[in-house]
């Protein structure tokens, strides 16, 4: 809680800056099954911060409510958040999802202002729109369903089986629309796609955790395929991008591709795959400047040096990354990709 704290509080604070001073109704994140255990439930502590609530341990040291924060002591509103767990933390953490949506639907229930709660402010109109309890309607914590997990962006755009980004974000809403029901104990995950969609596109930003300087944005697809922020600005009524974050402390390496060509023919596979998971980041959330797309192309390829030790260490990597820089095609104009139809 005491790191959650830190965090929270300096993405609410950034997103003032960057939002004219106005903080975020609603934040999605993401919560991940193996991050939480290396970080002993630091994201998890920063989704009960967001919404004003302090977990109770009881004697044995183990965490089974929360209480609310008052807003005196919490200084700001509550923000509204909207949970996408992984297949992994479902699996693993079902009492810390019962806990959280517990959570959330306690704060919903508050007799406080709606302009300094925004849970409850938006489980109140959401209520109202489609015909359900405030209860309901402030569900909160999604994930895939029982037994299924990903929301297969990830392998959309490594096997370049896609079209558009509307084919994407219907992936992700069908895949990730599964709530769970603490006041349903035993259900499972139910799908409520409407409710999914409501709270969506509310957000104002949208919140990943890097806990590894091993594992990085663009080293595995999972980031980008868990990522909502171009399906939100296609689901919010103003059609206003929200503002992506990424809780980042690793370090780059500028020499990192050699250190990767030295290890011969996986280097270059690993080399390739960091470019698709970029196109991957580009489609998701629109957040990659074009001058990534310019800095790789004049590395790999333009520099024929490269380009031959490339084509000769792995032929088979080498034209798929030719192929995606294809697919890629940035322009210069939006810095979205245009991607192609085929890789023929």
């Amino acid at each position: 809680m005491q790191s959650a704290k830190v965090v929270v509080e300096r993405l609410l604070e950034r997103q003032k800056i960057d939002n004219g001073g106005k903080y975020p109704e609603t934040v999605a994140l993401v919560l991940w099954g193996t991050d939480n255990i290396k970080t002993y439930g630091e994201s998890l502590a920063q989704v009960l911060w967001m919404i004003g609530v302090m977990p109770i341990s009881d004697t044995f040291g183990r965490v089974n409510r929360v209480e609310p924060v008052s807003l005196e002591e919490l200084g700001r509103p509550r923000i509204d958040v909207v949970v996408n767990c992984s297949g992994v933390f479902r699996d693993l953490f079902i009492n810390q999802m019962n806990l959280l949506d517990r959570a959330v639907k306690m704060v919903a229930e508050l007799d406080e202002p709606e302009d300094q709660n925004y849970v409850r402010k938006h489980a109140l109109e959401q209520a109202k729109t489609l015909g359900v309890d405030v209860r309901e309607a402030a569900t909160r914590i999604f994930s895939n369903a029982s037994g299924s997990y990903s929301s297969n962006i990830n392998l959309a755009v490594e096997n370049s089986s896609w079209n558009d980004e509307k084919q994407l974000q219907d992936m992700y809403l069908s895949r990730k629309s599964f709530a769970f029901d603490s006041d349903a104990p035993g259900v499972g995950m139910a799908e409520k796609r409407k409710i999914f969609e409501m709270a969506l596109s509310t957000a104002d930003a949208t919140f990943q955790n890097l806990d590894s300087s091993e594992i990085s944005l663009t080293d595995v697809s999972h980031y980008f395929d868990s990522d909502p922020t171009n399906l939100v600005q296609n689901l919010r009524k103003d059609g206003k991008k929200p503002s992506a974050y990424i809780a980042d402390t690793t370090t780059a390496n500028a020499q990192w591709y050699e250190g990767m060509l030295s290890s011969g023919y996986e280097g270059v596979r690993e080399i390739e795959k960091r470019l698709t998971n970029t196109v991957g980041w580009s489609a998701t959330s629109g957040q990659v400047d074009n001058w990534v797309y310019e800095e790789a192309n004049t590395t790999f390829i333009q520099d024929e040096q490269m380009l031959n030790r490339l084509m000769s260490t792995n032929p088979n990597s080498f034209r798929k990354l030719v192929q995606t820089f294809l697919e890629a095609n940035v322009d210069a104009d939006t810095g979205k990709p245009l991607q192609t139809t085929s890789r023929d």
